[in-house]
């Protein structure tokens, strides 16, 4: 299911937006931001893997057997 999330934008970010949709970059203003979106998460996951690996490195991280170790 989908949502509408309505946001408002300064002109020049709106132009930026409307460029990028115009000259085809994007097949529609949803499209784009769905592709911030996404850049946004995989880039969260990159560092959140990054700060486990050097958590693991430094020997303060915990590897787990099973999911019991959780808790």
């Amino acid at each position: 299911m989908r949502q509408v999330i309505n946001i408002s934008l300064p002109d020049t970010m709106a132009k930026t937006v409307k460029k990028a949709v115009k000259t085809g970059d994007y097949s529609s203003t949803s499209e784009f931001f769905r592709h911030l979106i996404r850049d946004w998460q995989e880039n969260k996951l990159m560092t959140e893997l990054s700060e486990s690996r050097l958590e693991l490195a430094s020997g303060k991280g915990m590897v787990l057997k099973s999911l019991k170790d959780l808790r």
